[in-house]
């Protein structure tokens, strides 16, 4: 098993492991084009594996990734009289089906916890569907207040 970050060579997994992930909580999804889908994905990789804001963490077994974590650092408008550091924001935490309840997820976080600490990045936010709140409070993750949306009509 092999804990690193994504790299060119991944993208065409990572959009498929999006795909079979939006599928299995979405089955309504399964007949929007794939090739749309791809070519958007495909936008993306470019500009957020070179943006140095953009970090999707990987776990890998014999060369196919078999879990995903993405996270985006949010910058922040500097305080006087402390240093600003930029918080994570993790999205897309995805380990394919068969992997799944064999401690691959935790390892994973503990290695993204372990960066963020390095880094000394201030927080780490996520949304978590209801099934996963226990992951990541086994995981030291607590909850926060909700924050407050604005969804324009």
């Amino acid at each position: 098993m092999i804990i690193r970050l994504a790299e060119t060579k991944d993208v065409d997994q990572l959009i498929k492991m999006r795909w079979d992930f939006t599928i299995e909580h979405d089955e309504s999804k399964k007949n929007a084009s794939f090739e749309n889908f791809e070519k958007e994905c495909h936008s993306f990789f470019e500009k957020a594996m070179t943006s140095g804001q953009w970090f999707v963490w990987i776990v890998e077994e014999e060369e196919k990734i078999v879990s995903h974590m993405y996270i985006e650092l949010i910058q922040k408008v500097p305080r006087p009289g402390r240093v600003t550091h930029p918080f994570a924001y993790m999205t897309n935490v995805y380990t394919i089906p068969e992997y799944r309840n064999m401690g691959i997820g935790s390892k994973l976080l503990s290695a993204i916890n372990d960066w963020i600490k390095e880094n000394e990045y201030e927080f780490v936010i996520v949304w978590p569907s209801d099934e996963a709140i226990p992951f990541y409070q086994k995981n030291g993750y607590v909850h926060c207040q909700e924050p407050l949306e604005y969804f324009p009509i």
